[in-house]
Order: structure tokens, then sequence, then C-alpha cells
């Protein structure tokens, strides 16, 4: 296990092969292992890698590098998810671009119920940190983990109120785990670590470069069901993931502001194009996310669940959040089609699983 993953690490490390490409490899390769020990001809015949990036992949000296970061990492107690694995951030492996590999101090809950991003301008007022410390304060109702970049500004007032109020707050880093940036927010990023988690796909020894900031937005933005802007000039880094987050197709809300307020301009873009809604208040957000809904069916599904037989309970452990075919389950629960064709059914006027296109299978969320 420790030799694939350093091979994980070492895929990651190879220039020209991001994120997409990466999984491209792993995919057809079979293994990230298996991707150095393949001969160049073969690695041609991927499609998007070409011989260029094949005489790259071979002569890469990645491995090395990975080695060192696994050294590092047993002694600073980092850890790290592949996207492969079953406790990867299943929002983020709905996304293109999504990491590769995570790597993460303290909590790993990537797969909780509710996750919501908040962002802002680095010089927040006292209007937008207070209207930022209020609607942490009314997403604690929902025991919701909120997702921020631990910057200046909106960010640390962000993780602030989720540690004032009992949330778990998770920080993405732009950076390795060697470093805290800015430094003055160490005390902070060590208190998130006691329920929530410091995140970031980058290696140790990676500076806080300008570039790394819109990479590591896309993680922001992909973690969670949501983003609010709260304060934002009409170009920065908050825009930046507010429209990431739209390219994933989650839901963008935005504090309004005074039309000739500078801070504002940004967020006033985003509902004047209809790219956010407008948030006031919490109520905003439980009617576009449907989570008083959610909750009701989540109750409903408890006591259906009470009720279910024992072949229905046999059945619906089978299934998955995102789907699974109905050959793939005739053949690892050795029925007849037609006794697992109707169970699916009963499951289905129970409510307790969705048919999705292409005969597959999910239980409900």
């Amino acid at each position: 296990m420790s030799e694939e993953k350093r091979c994980q690490i070492a895929v990651s490390l190879i220039p020209g092969v991001g994120d997409v490409i990466g999984k491209k490899l792993i995919a057809y390769c079979g293994s990230a292992e298996a991707v150095f020990d393949e001969g160049v001809k073969a690695l041609n015949k991927i499609p998007g890698i070409g011989s260029k990036l094949s005489k790259i992949i071979k002569e890469s000296d990645t491995l090395d590098r990975a080695e060192q970061e696994l050294a590092f990492m047993e002694k600073q107690g980092v850890k790290m998810v592949f996207y492969a694995d079953k406790n990867y951030p299943y929002r983020l492996k709905q996304c293109d671009d999504g990491p590769l590999i995570l790597y993460y101090k303290g909590e790993n809950n990537f797969n909780a119920d509710k996750i919501i991003s908040i962002v802002g301008t680095r010089t927040a007022s006292t209007e937008g940190k207070i209207f930022c410390d209020k609607m942490v304060k009314q997403l604690a109702q929902f025991n919701t983990i909120i997702v921020s970049g631990l910057a200046y500004g909106i960010d640390i007032c962000a993780h602030k109120a989720a540690l004032k109020y009992g949330l778990p707050t998770w920080a993405v880093f732009a950076h390795g785990h060697d470093r805290i940036y800015p430094n003055s927010h160490t005390n902070v990023a060590n208190e998130i670590l006691n329920s929530g988690a410091l995140l970031s796909d980058y290696i140790s020894k990676t500076e806080p470069e300008r570039q790394n900031f819109p990479s590591r937005n896309r993680i922001i933005a992909g973690l969670s069901d949501a983003t609010i802007v709260i304060e934002s000039a009409n170009k920065g880094g908050s825009l930046i993931t507010a429209n990431i987050a739209n390219s994933y197709n989650r839901e963008v809300f935005a504090m309004p502001g005074k039309p000739k307020d500078e801070k504002s301009a940004g967020c006033n873009y985003l509902i004047k194009t209809q790219r956010a809604v407008l948030l006031e208040s919490i109520d905003d957000i439980i009617r576009e996310l449907n989570w008083d809904a959610k909750t009701k069916q989540k109750n409903v599904r408890q006591k259906l669940l009470i009720e279910l037989s024992n072949d229905e309970r046999q059945l619906l452990n089978i299934l998955s959040d995102e789907g699974v075919h109905i050959d793939s389950i005739v053949s690892t629960i050795a029925w007849s089609s037609s006794k697992v064709a109707q169970m699916l059914l009963q499951l289905e006027f129970k409510g307790v699983i969705i048919v999705l296109p292409g005969k597959m299978y999910k239980r409900v969320e």
C-alpha cells in the first residue's frame, strides 16, 4: 500500500500531468504503480498523452520526491486521500478537475451531510464581518461544516465564527503542510484541528505563490453544497470561487451591498447576472437547497427502514449513493432478475431508492 501511495503522489508531480490527465493515466494503466511500469508505446496509445508526455513520464524522477513527501507526512501527522478511495469527498468526485490527492490534518468527515463555503474580501468592513458571524450562527442549527481559505478578512471571520458556535470548519491551503499562511493565523489553524481539518493538494515546500490561490479555490467550491460570497470587489479570488462553483452546478449566494460600494461590486454583479442568489438570511439557503424538505425526507426514510423486510434491507445495502447498474445488482445478490426487479420496484414505491437513466439505481440521500 505504501508503494502505491508513493506512486500516486509521484503521478501527481509529473510535469505536464495535471489532475484530469493523471486520472486518465491511472484509469488506463489500472493503478498509479502501473503508470511507471508501462512502456512508451503503450503510453502513446492513451488518448491525450502523446509521445512528448510519454517521454516525460518515463524519464520522471518524481518517485524520489514522493518518497520524501511520505517521510514528511509520517513525521508531521499529515494524511492523504486519493481520488479513488472510498473516503474521498464525493462532491469533489463530481468535479472533473478535482485533485488527485488531498493532503490533510485533522478530521476526515469529507462526506458530511451539509457543507457550506464562505469567501469574501480580505479587507472586510464591520458590516461584512457582522453579517458573516450572523450567517454562521444561523447555519449552526443545521450542524453545517464551514469551509474557507484562512485568509484575512471574511475567510478568517468565517473560521472564527464556526469555532465560536461549535461548528467544524475546514481551511484549504494554497501551499504545503509545512507552514501556515498567513502566519498570524497559526493559532486559529491549531484550534481548527480540534474538530475540523486543514487541507491542501500541494506537497510540502510549496510556497503560497499567487498562481496557487485560484487553483486552491476550486477545492473550496468543490467541497461544498454551496458557496456564500460576503463582500467582493469586481475582481479577485472570491469571484473566481463563485464562478468555479457555478461551473460545478453548485448554488452561489451573495450578500447584496450599496450600488457605489466597491467592496460590494462583485456581489452585486453576481446577483445582477443571476449567478448568485441574493442572500439576506438563512431562509434563502433553506429554500434554495431544500434543506427542510431533505430533513423531513430523512425522517420518513428512517421510519421506512424500520419497516423493510430482510430481503429489502439486503438489496438496499448493495446500492450506493452514486448508483449501481441492475446487472451488477443481480450478480452480487445472486437472485433471479425478476425478483430483483420486483424488490427494486417495492423500494422505489417506499421512497428509499431512485431510478436513474440506464437501469441504474441509487439510495435516496
